[in-house]
Parts: C-alpha cells; structure tokens; sequence
C-alpha cells in the first residue's frame, strides 16, 4: 500500500441520522409525552413498558461492574494505584459535590421561589407514599450510607442491585486475585472476557431503548399531567436553569481544564443521555458510559473504580436538588433558616446525599431525614413537592450522568492514564465510537491494525448504539 494511498484514506463512513439510536429516543419521548397529554389514562397504563426496560439494563449492571473492577484491580502491578485511584475519587466527589450544594443554597436565597406560598404545615394532607417515606427518613442515621456498603449476603448484593455494595465486593475481590500473583492473572483476564459477553447484552438491549422511553414518558405525563408541572413551574425552571449553570460553567470549567470542551463531551454522550431523559434514570446507560469512557482515552482500571462509586458519592443533580428542595419547603412553609442552619443543612446533606441513588424515592427520605435533622422545618412540607418530583427526576439523572463522565477524565488525567490526543480525535468526530458488532464474524482481536483503504464494516440493524460521528 502506497503512502499516497495511506494519505488520502477516506474519513469513518457516517451512519444516516434516522438509523441512529438516538434519534429513535427522541422520537418515542415526543411520542410517548404526545400520548400521555392526549390519553392520560393510557398512557398511565403503560408504565411496565418504560420499567421494563430499567429492569433489563438492571439487570446486568452488578455484573458489569464486579467483571470491570475486578479484571482492572486484577491487572494492576501494584494495589498502590487502587488506592491512589480511590483516594483521589472520593476527594473529588466531596469537594463538587459540596460545589453543587453550595450553588443550590446561593440560588435559593437570591431568587426565593417558596415566598408568597405561605402553607399551612398543619393543613397539609400527607399521603401514604409519602408518609412512608418520612418515617423512613425520620429514623435514618448520617452514617447509614457508609454502613450499607457492606453486604451481609453476597449474593444479596447482586440479587438486589446494589452497586456500592457490589462494587465493595468487587475490590476486595480483585485486590485478592492481585495478591495471587501469576495465579491470579488467568482468573482477571477470564472475567474480562465474560465482561465483553455483558456488554453485547447491553447493546442487544439497547435496541429496546426508543420503546422504552416511549413507555415511561407517556406514565409519567399520563399519571402526574401538566397541572402538577405548570403550578410549581417556578422552581423547576429554577432547577433546570441551575443545573444547566453547573454542567456548562462548572463542570464545563473542570473539563477544560483538563483539556475537553463540555459542549463535545454532551454531543459524545447524546445517545445516553436521551435514554437518560427518557427514563428518568442514570442506572440505564451505565455500562455504555464506561464502554465510552474507555474509548474517549480514559484507563479501564479508572472508569471501574470512578463511575460505579460516583453513582454513590457523586450526585451533582441530587446535590443541587435535595438543597433547592430544602429551601424551598422552608421559605413555602414561612420558617425563616438562619446562615448558620442553611450552612447546617448543607453539612448535613453532604453525608445523606450519598445514600440518594437507585432506591425508588430515596430522594424524599433524604429530603425527609434532613429536615428532621433540623428540627426547625415541619417535614409533612414535602408533600408540596410531591407532584413535581417525577418532573425533576430527568435533570437529576443527566446532571449525574455528566458529572460522573466529567469526573472520571479528571481522575484519569491526574494518574496519567488518559489519552488526549485521542479524547480529541473522538470528540472531533475523527474517531467515532462503535459499539461491538452483534454477528460472530465481526469478532476479533480488538488491537489488530486496519489498512486505511480496506472497506469499514457497516453497523447492523436500523438503530445502532453509539454509532456515528461523535
């Protein structure tokens, strides 16, 4: 092959933009927002579709992250770097975390949404659900968080889909077969493989995507309608307006520095982050999110440790909104919080902000076990919010989703693992990610050079995961 010929190679062929996957996303969340305006109790009823498709990608996210930490962790020449890697996670997480806390707590106090409410706490009628999840957070300690980590069965941990307990798990599982040896090293490359056989279910079932968002965006605007999302419309502007401010200026500032546009990294992530919008969850483009970060030129062993532990310790979204929703069930019910028990309230929801991820309203007995640490906020003022939570769930989530991507770069950078002339190329679109082919004859050593003239593989199917130009 001539140097000419290797010069004038032609660029990644792009896939048309109505066989993206992201396109089809988007067209069953219209779709499904359509229905649920239009036939509120139908689309009510097809609450399984979008829950459904959750529990598909549930289904295989503790595998996922036992094989990626422990292949990682088990590969590494020295436990040094797990250390380091983890050392250098959660001082991240804390310190953006308490950023977002803090940028909730300034927003509140300068645009007030709560004044003028003025709501009875004594008037208010609590429903079940929420009463539920008062009692809950009423009897919940600050130290819960750290202690759950450690699961009393195993198998439990993997039964019930806990991540943080799988992932505790899974370092000490890896750390084991790092102290192995040689012996050890057979073990960690054959669960590597299995994790390539996780990562094919995941994008078979990403095909689902587009029904699925179709499903749970026609419940929740058939269940909760657009009265509950135009009578507290104020504070969910509020919301969104603030957490666009922390990914573009924030988080955008963090990725900058580190040598990534913010802008490009969202274009990068678009399929996720629809699927994300759709579902109202940030647990369904987990093991894509670490697939990508991978390619974008972040190490494995980091994306293993980084992403599973930040959908525990770093939720930028949850941060910002636990702190918006504090205040506002302050300044809705009249009670007046002084500096130094706003300041409270913050410290407070920087230990019981960790434990709001992947519960079914863990953010209400968050919510709940934080007032009722202050003792000065009638808790039964959360049913205010009540009606608009289900509205706030998809900012949260995205917000999450960026934040844990972000972070992941920052740490990889700092350890010296991350490729930036690559992360460049992927983001420039010169590069593009493609998801592994589903046919047997696409397989192949993943390394293996490809001449620029021979002919590129065509993706598969109509919707294809990741496909495309960046």
């Amino acid at each position: 092959m001539s140097a000419a010929t290797v010069g004038t190679a032609a660029p990644p062929a792009r896939t048309p933009w109505h066989r993206r996957l992201y396109f089809w996303v988007l067209v069953g969340i219209l779709a499904g927002g359509v229905l649920g305006a239009l036939a509120p109790g139908f689309g009510a009823s097809l609450e399984p579709i979008g829950s459904s498709f959750v529990s598909l990608i549930k289904m295989v996210i503790a595998p996922v992250v036992f094989c990626t930490v422990v292949a990682g962790i088990g590969s590494l020449d020295s436990l040094r770097k797990v250390g380091r890697i983890g050392g250098k996670s959660l001082l991240y997480f804390e310190v953006v975390t308490t950023l977002a806390l803090a940028l909730g707590l300034i927003v509140m106090n300068v645009l007030q949404p709560g004044d003028g409410v003025h709501a009875d706490p004594t008037k208010i009628a609590v429903s079940d659900t929420v009463s539920g999840f008062i009692t809950q957070g009423e009897h919940q300690h600050w130290y819960e968080p750290l202690t759950h980590m450690i699961p009393s069965s195993v198998v439990g941990a993997f039964a019930d889909g806990d991540i943080l307990q799988v992932l505790f798990f899974s370092v000490l599982f890896g750390v084991a077969l790092n102290l192995m040896g040689p012996t050890g090293k057979p073990i960690a490359a054959g669960i590597d493989t299995l994790a390539q056989a996780f990562f094919r279910i995941v994008r078979i079932v990403m095909y689902a995507a587009p029904i699925g968002a179709f499903g749970a965006m026609a419940y929740t605007v058939g269940e909760y309608g657009t009265e509950a999302l135009t009578s507290l419309l104020r504070l969910i502007l509020i919301f969104y307006g603030t957490s666009l401010f922390f990914v573009l200026v924030v988080l955008g500032g963090i990725a900058w520095r580190n040598g990534v546009n913010i802008l490009k990294l969202i274009r990068y992530f678009k399929d996720e982050l629809l699927v994300v919008l759709g579902t109202s969850s940030s647990e369904s483009v987990l093991p894509n999110v670490m697939r990508k970060l991978e390619h974008l030129g972040c190490s494995k062993q980091v994306v293993g440790l980084t992403v599973p532990t930040g959908y525990s310790f770093n939720l930028d979204g949850t941060a910002i909104y636990l702190t918006l929703a504090a205040l506002f069930v302050a300044q809705a019910q009249d009670v007046t919080l002084s500096l130094g028990a706003q300041l409270g309230l913050v410290g407070i929801l920087m230990l019981t902000s960790k434990g709001a991820a992947g519960v079914t309203g863990s953010g209400f007995i968050v919510l709940a076990a934080t007032l009722s640490s202050l003792g000065t906020v009638p808790v039964a003022g959360i049913m205010l919010i009540f009606g608009i939570d289900k509205f706030m769930s998809e900012c949260r989530a995205l917000t999450n989703t960026i934040g844990n991507s972000v972070a992941s770069i920052v740490v990889a950078r700092s350890e010296g693992q991350f490729d930036e002339a690559k992360a460049r190329r992927v983001l420039d679109g010169l590069e593009p990610y493609r998801a592994p082919q589903l046919a047997p004859a696409d397989d192949g050593p993943a390394t293996a050079p490809v001449p620029a003239d021979a002919p590129r593989p065509q993706p598969h199917g109509a919707l294809v995961p990741g496909a495309g130009t960046a």
